[in-house]
């Protein structure tokens, strides 16, 4: 009986932070699809931040106080995974890191996009909208007072990156609403809406535009120009900030879910990169280029071949690389999504200064497609030949492939369903890059350094990110290590720098975690030998969502143990 009610226990405290959660995320809960905070921003205030502060204690204490043991295996890697969540959230305030309240990437000046997640379908839609928008006001003044704190405690982003953001806020500030990017979702409203409707909410949402984000973003202009880019810091690394080696120290534990020291990840990063280039050198002989490895990496980011004449043939042919790739994942798993993904422009707002592609997953309610968001800005920067080893990597059998089935996980809870672990979630991402030679869809020498180029790029990222935060490089050096090593056309690589810049940390998931999984099918193949099985694998590695790497492992050698043992079961018969 009493492991009955410590089971309860904690799945209600599981449903319990999960609605603490959504309450405290507005977007994101609208992002998955739960619109009952469709009219509210998070509140970004002092005490808003006290607050979740003391929830997460109490969580936590109240998570240690479950006895694991009497609980069942499942809901064992539950709690677990439950403790060190929450856990983490509590350590990382240690650090006042929400002082650093925007990027070159994310931020307030961006809050536009927030509605490509939502779900724009009905006329309560749509004042739901327009209402937040209303409210945009404290959310901005308590974003400024964030980074108003920041200048007077030494808590700012680097000058270089933050440099981009003026551009970005005038974007925002427009004398005539119809202009403001957050007009942009009332231009076309659904033809199921009455047209007396429509005329109101288009109405309704000039006035919220007009009176109220537009002239919080001329306030926001003024601090940004006046005072906090003149504040920001002419250092790099986030080593320079106040406590800023232990904050470092913590986001690499963070991101990579192990214990590597920065050192130690700089030094297989190093080891990698000339494992790569030792590849590529062979890879360009396999083409049939006769001169050296820079020489072809000029060839590749210059010869008009290798580009789009425009924007909407780039968008064509990613559209048509995706196409090629779906019919080929009945080959290597056993289980797919029933959730779609599309492939879309990143709105150019933000494209100039936002990377190659991103993803965004599904709705949890079934409401929204997976979103594969490519960038269109500046087409002749952008080769063809990386597109097949990037498509793998931001679609499927990438992140599409694992995000939507996550969430088809039902019988976990919603925090292990739609939260994730970066290492695992980007390994699986690079990982699955390397599929594409499985699936034969490196059909040419080009496509297959271009796979290669996407592997130097993470690879490269363990050197840089760590050279920048914990090693004192410049930016500078960062970039040339980069150009060195890589094919990437050079728009790429100075907004890859400057990602990892505004991020520490979060570039060396990818490389850690793609190591982790090869290992791990390594061991299995090595063990299983012609009993091994790529589709149940592949099944293990997915079947209980995002992990981090030591709980992946186990499952991997859990998985091992049980195929041995039908083995042997099998030869005793």
């Amino acid at each position: 009986m009493k492991a009955n009610q410590d089971a309860a226990q904690a799945r209600a405290l599981f449903d319990e932070q999960w609605e603490f959660w959504m309450r405290e995320n507005p977007t994101w809960a609208s992002e998955l699809g739960d619109r009952r905070y469709n009219r509210e921003w998070s509140d970004l205030s002092s005490a808003g931040f006290e607050r979740r502060a003391r929830h997460d204690e109490d969580m936590l204490a109240r998570a240690k106080a479950i006895d694991r043991t009497r609980l069942d295996p499942l809901d064992q890697v539950n709690l677990d995974l439950f403790r060190r969540k929450v856990g983490e959230d509590v350590e990382e305030r240690r650090f006042p890191s929400q002082l650093l309240a925007l990027d070159m990437r994310y931020g307030i000046q961006t809050a536009n996009e927030t509605a490509e997640t939502l779900r724009l379908d009905t006329v309560q839609d749509y004042d739901d909208w327009i209402s937040r928008l209303r409210a945009f006001a404290p959310y901005m003044d308590q974003t400024i007072a964030l980074l108003d704190e920041g200048v007077h405690r030494g808590w700012v982003q680097p000058k270089i990156i933050m440099q981009r953001l003026p551009d970005q806020i005038a974007h925002q500030v427009v004398e005539d609403p119809t202009k403001s990017p957050f007009w942009d979702k009332f231009e076309h409203l659904p033809e199921a809406i009455e047209p007396a409707d429509q005329a109101r909410i288009r109405s309704d949402a000039k006035t919220a535009i007009g009176d109220v984000v537009v002239p919080a973003y001329r306030r926001f202009q003024s601090f940004f120009n006046g005072t906090y880019l003149p504040a920001c810091r002419d250092s790099v690394g986030a080593s320079s900030l106040p406590g800023g080696k232990e904050f470092y120290a913590f986001r690499v534990r963070q991101m990579t879910t192990t214990t590597l020291t920065p050192e130690e990840i700089h030094a297989i990063g190093e080891r990698e990169v000339a494992r790569i280039r030792a590849e590529m050198e062979r890879v360009k002989k396999e083409a049939g280029f006769e001169g050296t490895l820079p020489e072809f990496f000029t060839f590749l980011r210059t010869d008009p071949r290798f580009f789009a004449k425009d924007a909407d043939d780039l968008l064509r042919t990613y559209r048509d690389v995706a196409k090629r790739i779906d019919p080929e994942m009945v080959r290597l798993f056993g289980r797919l999504p029933r959730m779609p993904y599309g492939v879309k422009p990143i709105p150019m707002e933000s494209a100039p200064d936002t990377t190659t592609a991103y993803y965004s997953g599904p709705a949890a309610d079934g409401s929204r497609a997976g979103t594969y968001w490519v960038n269109l800005y500046k087409p002749e920067a952008r080769p063809t030949w990386e597109m097949m080893a990037l498509s793998l990597h931001e679609a499927v059998p990438g992140h599409h492939l694992q995000i939507a089935l996550a969430q088809e996980l039902g019988e976990l809870p919603m925090f292990r369903r739609h939260g994730g672990y970066t290492a695992y979630v980007e390994g699986w991402g690079l990982y699955s890059e390397s599929l594409g030679d499985e699936l034969g869809l490196y059909d040419n020498p080009h496509s297959k350094f271009g796979q290669l180029t996407y592997e130097m790029w993470r690879a490269v990222r363990l050197v840089v990110d760590t050279g920048m935060h914990a090693l004192g490089w410049s930016r500078q050096q960062a970039i040339d290590y980069f150009k060195t090593n890589a094919a990437k056309t050079e728009l790429d690589i100075v907004n890859e720098i400057d990602r990892y810049i505004g991020w520490p940390g979060q570039a060396l998931a990818y490389k850690i975690g793609e190591l982790k999984i090869k290992e791990l099918r390594a061991r299995a193949v090595g063990t299983l030998h012609d009993r091994f099985d790529v589709k149940a694998f592949h099944d293990v590695v997915l079947g209980s969502g995002a992990v981090p790497l030591d709980v992946l492992e186990r499952n991997v050698d859990q998985w091992i143990a049980s195929q041995q043992a039908s083995t042997a079961a099998s030869a005793g018969q």
